[in-house]
């Protein structure tokens, strides 16, 4: 099981090549502005994914019929070359810490002129200085799905700031270009943003199917606990209108995951479904197609280091960094074929919106 948890993860938050505490690590290096727009992506494309592969065909139209389903079910959303870099003049705050800790303020401080001529106590006045400073820079960069050889780079614009004890009470800190090789892209430029879940299908009662997606409570240690849990309905609008040759059903869908403090995800979605069965009740095969009204949120909190200590990290001091971002896809079309084998059925559907996404499962079916 906990093999399960660790495979259902990584795919979670940056597909099969980075983990979940990557994920954090490199966001601990980024600002408010930058983070967003290093997320944003995923945002997206984790919205896609969420909301797709709940439906394979449309629910008995009867009163009472035993439908069930248990297996698992894939996605992935199509990512661009766009979706891999981002650009943006914005704020930007580098890190301090104690003198020798070679921390990004104090990098910043030795290309100050006569910065070596300042003693010991005057120097870390400049580090502290520029840490507590929030400067306004261009920032070029991979997105979480950009490539690891990529690195976030940052102008800094000629800037003078005011250090009280060092001579002229100012100091001005030249134009220089910084890259930090902690930030890089973590999908290393993967064309597809991918996911996975458990699903259990029961109908049918009133032409009403439920749909849950659900793995227990698990401890990530450091990154807190992981929380998942999704459910829907689909109910067959043939049981109260004539619909002749195909079954349309409308559809429900939510489900919130949650790991720790780091990131929560919610997303909903709700709208019509048609399908139509040729063969038999375990031996057919089944076009289906749907048109879904959605929206997905994902909130981001983590903690920027604003001073570290390497001798003593007691006395490091953080940041709260915190906000939330909406998914870009509004609607999707549905398109998919399912096939039933005995007590398997395999389905695949392509959709299309805002980032097209696939989605295949596999079920046992009763």
């Amino acid at each position: 099981m906990k093999r399960m948890f660790t495979v259902f993860l990584a795919l979670l938050l940056v597909g099969a090549n980075a983990s979940s505490q990557s994920m954090e690590e490199t966001m601990k290096n980024l600002g408010m502005e930058a983070g967003e727009k290093f997320v944003q992506p995923i945002v997206t494309g984790f919205g896609m994914n969420l909301n797709g592969g709940w439906f394979h065909k449309s629910p008995q139209a009867k009163i009472f019929g035993i439908d069930l389903e248990l297996g698992f079910v894939a996605m992935g959303t199509m990512t661009s070359d766009e979706d891999k870099t981002f650009s943006l003049n914005g704020a930007f705050q580098f890190g301090g810490g104690p003198r020798g800790s070679n921390s990004e303020a104090e990098k910043l401080a030795q290309g100050i002129p006569n910065y070596n001529l300042l003693n010991a106590t005057q120097q870390q006045q400049v580090i502290d200085a520029i840490a507590s400073k929030s400067f306004t820079v261009a920032m070029t960069g991979p997105t979480v799905v950009g490539s690891k050889n990529d690195k976030l780079s940052i102008d800094v614009p000629t800037t003078t700031i005011t250090v009280a004890g060092v001579p002229g009470g100012s100091v001005t800190i030249p134009a220089t270009n910084r890259v930090m090789d902690e930030v890089t892209g973590l999908l290393d430029g993967a064309a597809m943003i991918p996911l996975a879940a458990p699903q259990l299908s029961i109908g049918t009662v009133f032409g009403t199917q439920a749909t849950f997606r659900y793995l227990p409570e698990y401890d990530m240690q450091d990154l807190g606990k992981f929380k998942y849990f999704g459910f829907g309905v689909q109910h067959n609008l043939g049981m109260w209108l004539p619909i002749p040759i195909v079954d349309v059903s409308a559809s429900f869908f939510t489900q919130n995951l949650k790991i720790g403090t780091l990131m929560e995800a919610k997303s909903t979605s709700f709208g019509l479904n048609v399908s139509k069965q040729f063969g038999f009740a375990f031996l057919n095969l089944t076009p289906y197609g749907g048109f879904m009204l959605e929206s997905s949120t994902m909130n981001f909190g983590y903690d920027f280091p604003v001073y570290k200590d390497p001798s003593n990290p007691a006395n490091d001091r953080f940041e709260r960094i915190s906000f939330e971002l909406e998914g870009a896809n509004k609607s999707r079309i549905t398109l998919g074929l399912s096939i039933r084998l005995l007590i398997i059925n395999i389905n695949a559907d392509y959709n299309i919106g805002k980032q097209n996404s696939a989605t295949a499962g596999v079920f046992f079916a009763f």
